[in-house]
């Protein structure tokens, strides 16, 4: 796609640059829970009553509600839940998201001059790994945040899930179409409670098109293309154009014939790249589906 350069006023710019460095100094120099809270209250117009709040001032409960909710500390959130994530780098990973779920709810998060730096920043103190260059658009769903690794020039478009359950590893100059959703965990067709955790993989320069869907434990290799609405059950090779459900190579990128696998099934390996189930500390453990997991026997199946 071809694009023009357009640019903000100049004074509009002086203000993004001195916002972006003071939420960057924020997170960078104080309590992240601390930096969040106020930084959510001020977006949203909030900072009287959040000061209010923090001088212990009486206010009504809704009010009370809303403003200690911008503390992340006092917000839960499914991913704790999750007892195989080392529970203190998880809470701390989640002052991030909650901050950059917050942002998405603003009017200013349809600035992309103002977005797009302000989630290059939250992405600098929220992955394991940030990039340069980072085009991350509206309504990106992470799951963790801390078990991501992404590389320079990455462009994930809108609604997109980034599941970093397990390990998500992203190259350079990698695009994600809309409402793609890339996995690294799964879940025992029995036993929902059972978890799988994986390593994916996005090589560098992979496209995946318009609501493709990544399966736990794929690799996509350079250079090579996911299809609209496709679903991924094995490994792309590089170069290799893939489509359908689940998803085939159909071509090779033109000029790269000479360098690509031949066309076909994609090979299975995502076994070879689950990851150890452990617990990093003691939980108590609560069942929220309740199911029966057995199946009937022999003899009451025929009665």
């Amino acid at each position: 796609m071809t694009k023009r350069q357009v640019e903000v006023p100049p004074e509009m710019q002086a203000v993004i640059d001195e916002t972006i460095e003071y939420v960057d100094e924020a997170l960078s120099r104080r309590d992240t829970a601390t930096a969040v809270g106020e930084i959510l209250a001020d977006l949203f117009g909030d900072t009287d009553a959040y000061a209010r709040y923090q001088n212990g001032e009486s206010l009504p409960p809704m009010t009370r509600l809303r403003v200690r909710s911008y503390d992340p500390r006092n917000v839960l959130v499914e991913t704790e839940h999750w007892a195989e994530q080392a529970l203190s780098p998880l809470q701390e990973a989640k002052c991030v998201r909650y901050l950059w779920a917050g942002f998405d709810q603003s009017p200013v998060s349809h600035n992309i001059a103002f977005a797009l730096p302000f989630r290059q920043v939250l992405a600098n103190h929220l992955f394991a790994e940030a990039g340069d260059g980072l085009r991350l658009f509206g309504g990106i769903k992470i799951q963790c945040g801390n078990n991501i690794h992404m590389g320079d020039d990455v462009v994930v478009h809108n609604d997109v899930l980034l599941d970093d359950r397990g390990q998500l590893c992203i190259g350079d100059r990698v695009s994600v179409a809309d409402q793609s959703h890339v996995h690294t965990h799964s879940h025992h067709t029995v036993d929902q409670t059972d978890v799988t955790t994986f390593e994916t993989i996005l090589e560098d320069d992979v496209r995946l098109g318009y609501g493709s869907m990544i399966s736990a434990g794929c690799r996509i290799g350079r250079n090579a293309m996911v299809g609209a609405k496709a679903m991924t059950l094995g490994d792309v090779p590089d170069h290799h154009i893939v489509t359908g459900t689940p998803a085939k190579s159909v071509k090779v990128k033109p000029g790269w014939e000479s360098v690509a696998a031949d066309v076909g099934p994609l090979e299975d390996n995502r076994e070879r790249r689950s990851l150890p189930t452990t617990f990093p500390e003691s939980f108590e453990e609560f069942d929220e589906f309740g199911r029966t997991l057995s199946p009937p026997s022999s003899v009451s199946s025929r009665q």
